[in-house]
């Protein structure tokens, strides 16, 4: 892959936000040897959630891929707040997703996928991680998704 993990969200038409502040007695990454760990990070953008609900009643599946890139997106601006530079990510090794879901919807990995293709886009093979999508009743602020992550640093 050619160019900076920025430069290929750059050409996606994104790019890395501030780091969302923390909701309650947390930080939003710990480094720990060569492995930056994340907290929970929910899809907000601009200060606010982009969606809010459960998937499979008041959120669309469409739109929950949407919130899943953003909480990617966000746990990419925690990580580089901790590291400096996206450039030192050697490994996405871990991704964990959960979806505030209705009952019947199982959907939850198509969800996930939001923040996977993200990172398999921004980190080519080194973005291929070990990942679990779980289906919950409710998440923090009412969010449809959050996403944590694990990374490798150099």
């Amino acid at each position: 892959m050619t160019g900076t993990p920025e430069e290929r969200l750059t050409a996606l038409g994104l790019s890395v936000p501030d780091v969302v502040k923390p909701v309650a007695a947390y930080v939003p990454a710990v480094r720990s040897g060569s492995f930056v760990f994340t907290a929970g990070q929910v899809p907000v953008r601009g200060g606010e959630l982009i969606h809010k609900g459960k998937v499979g009643a008041d959120v669309t599946p469409e739109q929950a891929y949407e919130c899943a890139q953003q909480c990617a997106l966000n746990a990419l601006a925690a990580i580089r707040a901790e590291v400096g530079d996206l450039s030192a990510v050697t490994r996405v090794v871990k991704l964990l997703g959960f979806v505030a879901s209705t009952v019947d919807f199982t959907g939850q990995p198509q969800v996930i996928n939001g923040a996977s293709d993200l990172l398999g886009k921004v980190f080519g093979d080194a973005g291929q991680h070990a990942r679990s999508a779980v289906g919950v009743p409710v998440l923090p602020l009412d969010a449809p998704v959050e996403v944590e992550m694990i990374v490798e640093v150099g």
